[in-house]
């Protein structure tokens, strides 16, 4: 299982808001065969497959390419994991279960 987290960071646009462009990007993964999960700072991205990862940070980077930017900062972290089947939910539940204890 490949857990994933993304952030990309337009330069050079006309606004300091890069709400539009996220949401694009975003929008370019919604058919695709991983799930996601926004958060204020970036998108989690889960899959089976490292190569579906790398096709959807492909595919959102090309995206805010195409909508007129010519610098895309991105910055993508994986956990691939094989000796067990973990999503990322599993994985703040095993937190929660940490905090509560301590």
């Amino acid at each position: 299982m490949v857990t994933a987290e993304i952030s990309l960071y337009p330069v050079g646009t006309d606004s300091p808001s890069l709400s539009f462009y996220i949401a694009r990007a975003i929008e370019s993964i919604k058919d695709s065969k991983i799930k996601y999960q926004t958060t204020p700072m970036g998108t989690i991205l889960e899959s089976d497959d490292i190569q579906k990862i790398f096709d959807a940070t492909k595919s959102m980077t090309e995206t805010i390419h195409r909508l007129g930017v010519k610098r895309v900062e991105v910055i993508l972290k994986i956990d691939s994991r094989t000796d067990k089947k973990q999503t990322a939910d599993d994985k703040m539940k095993s937190l929660d279960r940490h905090l509560k204890g301590a």
